[in-house]
């Protein structure tokens, strides 16, 4: 047995002991070197084979986790039916419970671990176990599908009454951060969502409402409304986009973002080597973390917000003076 075999074959018995639960991080790639004394190789190797294996899945800003336990459903023993009754076939059974909100949440779960690209009719319909052509009757096609993916993922967003009372800017934090938590958790609807050709979304309007009435009250004419609504929203989507394009990455090299940029140090010391300070920062290092990108940028777009406030205030003053 190879080395990366008898550390994933270790790993493997940790998470089968449930010492690792679902959702539990594994050791990275570089965890992996430390702890066992192998090269970045090996430890590359290890977390492919369990991914093969379906024990582990990346997932972005996080790290290789714990996938759930696969359960296998049992299937029931086969029954004679009683004399006079017709059986009626497995299949029409599972079709007559064909709904638009099955057919959906599949959509949904089948995008969220496989990315969009992985999305078909033919996939969401083998998901069911039901027909491909069945869906059509509750869904127009695949694009009507993925917009009513969009409607469902959107019902996360909401504000209350309290939330109401609060100042423009913890309005607008919050506002962001629900929107980046949607994106989290479906890293397929950043690139679903259109800047130029929006979406027509009943379930998403509540968050423009929220932003829009928020600065409008402030005193911003509505353009400036407008325009600083939209750079809030891609702002949050744009930083977005890296969860699936992370997501597709890994899925297509077998390894993480750690263990890439381990891989890819010598080269870009070659690099830098000419220019200082790319030389200070790749020797020092930087521990990145999309989340805390987010937020850094959130807060410095609201401060060019604040500005903008405290101009209309002014000029609003000076008009009544």
């Amino acid at each position: 047995m190879d080395r990366y075999e008898e550390i994933a074959s270790e790993l493997r018995q940790r998470i089968e002991r449930g010492e690792l639960r679902p959702g539990d991080r594994v050791p990275s790639t570089r965890e992996i070197t430390r702890r066992w004394s192998v090269a970045m190789a090996t430890a590359t190797k290890v977390l492919a084979e369990l991914r093969a294996q379906g024990l582990v899945r990346a997932v972005p800003g996080v790290g290789t986790v714990v996938a759930e336990a696969a359960v296998p459903a049992r299937t029931p023993a086969p029954t004679r039916p009683a004399a006079g009754e017709r059986q009626i076939p497995r299949r029409l059974t599972v079709e007559g419970g064909l709904t638009t909100d099955r057919i959906v949440a599949a959509a949904v779960e089948i995008a969220d671990h496989e990315g969009l690209d992985a999305l078909s009719m033919r996939r969401v319909a083998a998901e069911l176990d039901a027909a491909t052509m069945s869906l059509y009757r509750h869904v127009p096609d695949k694009d009507g599908l993925v917009n009513l993916m969009m409607e469902q993922v959107f019902t996360a967003v909401g504000f209350s009454a309290t939330d109401a009372e609060l100042p423009w800017r913890a309005r607008l934090e919050l506002a962001a951060r629900q929107l980046w938590d949607v994106f989290r958790a479906h890293p397929w609807l950043a690139s679903a969502l259109s800047m130029t050709r929006p979406q027509p979304l009943s379930n998403a309007l509540p968050f423009g409402e929220w932003v829009l009435s928020t600065l409008a009250a402030e005193g911003l004419d509505l353009q400036t409304v407008l325009t600083a609504y939209l750079t809030l929203f891609n702002y949050v989507r744009g930083t977005a986009l890296n969860l699936e394009m992370e997501a597709a990455a890994e899925a297509a090299t077998g390894q993480d973002a750690e263990a890439w940029m381990d891989q890819q140090e010598p080269q870009f010391m070659e690099l830098v080597a000419e220019h200082p300070t790319f030389l200070r920062l790749t020797r020092e290092g930087y521990d990145f973390d999309l989340d805390q990108l987010f937020e850094f940028g959130l807060q410095r777009l609201l401060d060019g917000f604040a500005a903008l406030i405290d101009s209309a205030a002014q000029r609003s003053s000076s008009a009544r003076s």
